[in-house]
């Protein structure tokens, strides 16, 4: 790409908004992570015992192990709505910065 379509693209207002709603939205969602998985891992450090409840008398399964799944099944799910919304609307927002640049063109 020349020099001077990158200085096109960058001044372009999709792009500015391509850029601010992606950011906005992907440090969203990695606070969103971050706090789940902070707590789960700050649970275990300083009350231990809390996760070590088990989920019924006659299960040897403690509530820990359903909180772990939760977290790990909460990534997935957080990355399925990031792809899902890059796949709309952030694909949209490109698609119009390559249809100005080529117009210019």
């Amino acid at each position: 790409m020349k020099e001077v379509d990158v200085e096109t693209v960058k001044h372009d207002p999709n792009f500015k908004e391509l850029i601010k709603k992606r950011t906005k939205f992907a440090w969203t969602l990695t606070i969103s992570i971050l706090v789940v998985y902070f707590a789960f891992i700050l649970t275990i450090a300083f009350e231990p015992s809390l996760l070590a409840i088990p989920i019924n008398s006659n299960i040897v399964t403690t509530i820990g192990i359903p909180i772990g799944i939760f977290i790990i099944v909460f990534s997935f799910v957080l990355t399925g709505i990031y792809v899902r919304r890059a796949n709309s609307e952030f694909d949209a927002l490109t698609v119009k910065i390559k249809e100005n640049l080529e117009s210019i063109k």
